[in-house]
């Protein structure tokens, strides 16, 4: 399967690239590359651990010199930082960029084409679904650092004293669902969570949909496709029976419905159960972790749910021990090691060779020794790798969270609210030169 479109044909479908024209200008000069015999790097990243990983590495040779600067995550101004300071031509030599933003970052410019940097070695010791990602018609953009693929999380204590099993599919899970309304008082089986465009957008890449293409030198929007109201259907059948409740997942009511046990799954990337570890100590024995129901039980199909990876800037002078670090970044055990020293976590990476360093860390008693890393590993092997995002996710993503906010009985539908979403998409992407054809329905 093919993965998205390269820059070449990106600026084909018409997009006028705004950074294009300074990028590269006003670099940092020659006097700042290095410090004593050390070439100087600079390294923005909004991940935990990152600090960590660069002491490691500066302690590890005396070649390369890292300085590291934590930035805000993406949504909270960390992307709006790359930009700007891409427009005044003094980006970070390396940037942490999330899946969904990279292909934005990429035609506009800020992401470096790395087919001419990364070995042959290093490409062999990552996934080829979590490559494909970054690559785009065979050029690549940035390195992957871990894969997320989508699990069900659950409460076991509850399922066992209920006599429940894990649903392999979703029409068991909506039976699920009944049988929690009806039998487990306060109970329901999930939420539909009202700022989760990522997650739908994961459910539909599991049903097989495709919301963004390349098509005759022009983009298509195709949001309304056949499997995206396949999903949006089956979920508006979920809120309409009262199965699922509706709330914003990074949010306080969340939070204390998971924790009182209103919500019994959650739908996301195989971290969350680090994230659960670290929100809810107190709940340690009450999880554990299956796979995704599928639409049909014989099927194995997938979606990931977060991720992110490692961009060597245009502006860059010294792309290659930019790319020194970040493969010792993905691939080494000890930058594994020392990301994971800054707290319990379930990332998964996306060098398997490194599975066994994040199961070594990991404390099995919450999960009651469940294998977590055996199960992320099968899972990793589903994940759809020819899903296309869009140039411009961030934005998609929050008109979907203000439709999506409006959904219940009697209101707006999911499907209204995705169709909303492309609305609100298209002005945006002709706003950026391109080329655009909307598919609806």
């Amino acid at each position: 399967m093919s993965g998205p479109p390269s820059r070449r044909t990106l600026l084909a479908a018409g997009l006028a690239a705004p950074l294009i024209g300074a990028l590269g200008g006003c670099g940092p000069s020659e006097g700042s590359l290095s410090a004593g015999d050390r070439t100087r790097i600079t390294f923005w990243s909004a991940l935990r651990g990152s600090q960590e990983v660069v002491a490691a590495f500066n302690a590890s040779q005396d070649r390369i010199h890292v300085d590291f600067e934590q930035v805000p995550t993406g949504t909270q101004g960390g992307y709006a930082k790359l930009g700007n300071a891409a427009r005044a031509g003094n980006a970070p030599d390396v940037a942490t960029i999330e899946y969904p933003q990279l292909p934005g970052f990429a035609i506009d410019g800020v992401a470096r084409d790395l087919n001419d940097l990364v070995t042959d070695d290093l490409r062999a010791q990552l996934l080829p679904q979590a490559l494909e990602r970054t690559t785009f018609d065979g050029r690549l953009y940035s390195v992957p650092l871990d894969l997320a693929p989508m699990v069900l999380h659950y409460r076991k204590d509850v399922f066992d004293h209920h006599g429940l099993r894990a649903p392999r599919t979703w029409a068991e899970f909506a039976d699920l669902g009944r049988t929690i309304r009806d039998r487990v008082e306060g109970s329901r089986i999930t939420a539909f969570p009202t700022d989760g465009a990522s997650q739908f957008a994961a459910f539909v890449c599991q049903a097989g949909g495709q919301w963004f293409d390349i098509r005759d030198d022009a983009w298509r929007v195709a949001m309304t496709d056949a499997p995206t109201r396949r999903v949006a259907e089956y979920w508006q059948g979920l809120i309409d029976e009262g199965l699922v409740h509706t709330t914003p997942t990074n949010s306080q009511q969340y939070n204390a419905q998971v924790s009182d046990g209103s919500i019994l799954t959650r739908l996301t990337g195989s971290w969350d159960a680090g994230a659960q570890m670290n929100a809810r100590p107190g709940q340690a024995g009450q999880w554990a972790v299956a796979p995704l129901p599928q639409w049909e039980e014989d099927d194995a199909l997938l979606s990931d749910h977060g991720g992110s990876t490692f961009a060597v800037s245009t502006d860059s002078a010294r792309p290659e021990a930019a790319m020194e670090f970040i493969a010792w970044q993905v691939a080494h055990p000890d930058a594994f090691r020392a990301r994971l020293s800054a707290g319990t976590s379930t990332q998964f990476p996306a060098a398997p060779a490194l599975v066994d360093v994040g199961r070594e860390a990991l404390d099995p008693d919450y999960y009651d020794g469940q294998d977590l890393y055996s199960l992320f590993d099968a899972e990793a092997a589903k994940v759809r790798d020819d899903w296309v995002w869009g140039p411009r996710m961030s934005s998609t993503f929050q008109v979907m969270h203000d439709n999506f906010a409006r959904v219940g009985p009697g209101r707006m539908s999911v499907l209204d609210a995705v169709a909303a979403a492309q609305e609100g998409t298209i002005p945006d992407l002709h706003a950026l030169g391109l080329n655009v054809h909307a598919v609806h329905g």
